[in-house]
């Protein structure tokens, strides 16, 4: 017996089958949309580039640097022999501010460190996981310069982190460190531009200093 097929009983109108199609896409598409918007929203470019905490003493590198000209080592004095680039202690700061300014109200948190041996409570900026290790030594003596993790802090009023510094960020420079190569002299020249293609010496200075950056875990995974 035929079954009449006339009776057959429809919940929703015919023509919203055509719906099926753009449905599907749409939550393919919101599915990627959410996924794409979640992983960056979590990558270091979206959570520590533009960081900028406020400091208990507003200290312009703008100033000290970029107009006064004070080398990055007078202050950081050990990146060129340890792993760790060295807050200054309030000594170093009085060395110039027990005359200079001796009166501002800006620098009362360093007089009251000077007088009563407690340091300055400075809010790290830069600050990587406890499991990487970053050895600085490593690489300003090897002709990476302060630019090129630090950007242009000589023209910062305050100082903020524009790199991720994340672990896909540190091996693209270690898979191509020509880009970032300088002769060693001018590692705290901030706005030092090269005279020749910057490849073209980046090449020369690795194999002249024969620079070839580990890309295996234990090197920043110890």
């Amino acid at each position: 017996m035929n079954e009449d097929k006339s009776n057959n009983i429809f919940i929703f109108p015919r023509w919203t089958s055509v719906l099926r199609p753009a449905i599907a896409i749409g939550t393919l598409g919101g599915l990627l949309y959410a996924t794409v918007v979640v992983a960056f929203g979590f990558s270091p470019w979206a959570t520590d580039v533009g960081y900028a905490p406020v400091q208990p003493v507003p200290y312009s590198h703008a100033l000290h640097i970029g107009q006064l000209g004070m080398d990055c080592r007078y202050c950081h004095n050990t990146v060129e022999h340890t792993a760790a680039a060295a807050i200054p202690p309030t000594q170093t700061c009085m060395n110039c501010h027990k005359t200079v300014r001796a009166a501002s109200e800006q620098l009362i948190p360093v007089f009251e460190s000077y007088s009563t041996g407690m340091p300055v409570e400075w809010v790290r900026v830069h600050d990587l996981p406890d499991y990487v290790f970053f050895n600085h030594s490593a690489h300003v003596r090897r002709g990476v310069g302060c630019v090129s993790c630090h950007g242009r802090i000589d023209t910062m009023e305050v100082v903020t982190q524009v790199k991720p510094l994340s672990m896909g960020w540190c091996l693209e420079c270690h898979r191509n460190p020509e880009e970032h190569l300088r002769p060693v002299e001018f590692i705290t020249q901030l706005d030092w531009v090269p005279e020749e293609d910057q490849l073209a010496l980046g090449r020369r200075l690795r194999e002249t200093n024969n620079i070839n950056p580990p890309q295996d875990c234990n090197t920043c995974h110890r």
